[in-house]
């Protein structure tokens, strides 16, 4: 069956959250929205592309700073309303310049920034 962006369950704001994790390692690496259109320009290209919400407009990971994302497997979740992004990551994920943007703990109730 021929896969159609449209088809997803977006929010009001016509995006949906996408989960980027690491091909090799399964590491959660970040979480970013897309619309249909970084959807199906993610699929097209093989390179991972988002909607900034901040800027309103379509970010390609890595794209200015190289820290690319390749696409390896895109899943659904059984809703249709969230998306599993395997992906080959170069470079930090994180805009901290950190390999995943989870990196603070809550400990004890305390937060801890980890250097994992």
């Amino acid at each position: 069956m021929p896969f159609d962006p449209a088809s997803l369950k977006f929010d009001d704001s016509g995006l949906l959250p996408a989960i980027a994790q690491d091909a090799e390692t399964g590491e959660v690496l970040m979480l970013a929205w897309m619309n249909a259109e970084a959807v199906a320009r993610t699929l097209t290209t093989g390179r991972v592309t988002y909607w900034s919400r901040s800027r309103s407009e379509f970010w390609e990971k890595g794209a200015t700073s190289g820290h690319t994302q390749a696409l390896i497997e895109m899943r659904l979740d059984c809703d249709r309303d969230c998306l599993l992004l395997s992906v080959r990551q170069t470079g930090p994920a994180c805009h901290t310049g950190r390999r995943s943007c989870f990196f603070t703990k809550i400990v004890d109730g305390e937060e801890i920034s980890s250097s994992d």
